[in-house]
């Protein structure tokens, strides 16, 4: 099993939404709509680990910190993101890490 974090972005909203419609329309049952989802969770990990090589720098206040469940989350204030060319400002971020390496079903 993937992390099932990338449901909760536009593209895994829309994804159930689309499900759900499916379902109510009788074209697809729960079951095939809950197999869909399952690759959708390990697709997007797999391509988001292989296929995303941008990087950028980030520098702002640690306001909370937590780790749980091989899982870190990070709270920044007053955060500055840096890429090659640009520069972006943020009052608030909040960054959940999970490691993908060793993940449930990671191959």
């Amino acid at each position: 099993m993937s992390y099932q974090l990338y449901r909760n972005t536009t593209l895994g909203h829309t994804l159930q939404e689309s499900l759900d419609e499916l379902i109510q329309g009788g074209q697809i049952t729960p079951q095939l709509a809950l197999k869909v989802l399952l690759q959708f969770d390990k697709a997007i990990n797999t391509a988001l680990a292989n296929r995303v090589k941008n990087r950028i720098q980030l520098k702002g206040k640690l306001n909370t910190y937590r780790f749980c469940d091989n899982v870190w989350t990070f709270v920044l204030n007053n955060v500055d993101f840096r890429d090659v060319q640009e520069l972006a400002k943020c009052d608030k971020v909040k960054i959940v890490a999970c490691d993908g390496k060793s993940a449930p079903g990671h191959e």
